[in-house]
């Protein structure tokens, strides 16, 4: 199941994996629906090119690896798979890409 996440920086390593050459990881922080932090932050390979301070959504375990179809058999468990551009709640925005809230000040 997808969650909400605030990219908070970029992981930069020296040495991958062989299989995760190539693939750029972010620092996030998993957000709840109004924007607070929902726990600690998490490395992500990055699917759809986010950038520092974008609200992204990611999965995790099996269903982040579906994100990279080539890359089957690399150690991956959370993935960024899109970009947020703005959440509704009937009909009412309730957080935009461009609300930092807590956790992207």
């Amino acid at each position: 199941m997808p969650r909400l996440a605030r990219v908070v920086g970029t992981v930069w390593a020296s040495r991958k994996v062989e299989g995760a050459v190539g693939l750029k990881m972010q620092m996030i922080q998993p957000l709840t629906c109004e924007g607070r932090p929902d726990g600690g932050l998490l490395a992500a390979f990055d699917s759809v090119g986010a950038g520092p301070g974008e609200l992204v959504y990611f999965v995790s375990q099996y269903e982040a690896t579906l994100a990279f179809p080539d890359r089957r058999l690399v150690p991956i468990d959370q993935a960024i798979v899109g970009i947020v551009d703005r959440l509704d709640d009937d009909h009412e925005r309730v957080l935009a890409g461009a609300d930092r809230g807590e956790a992207g000040a």
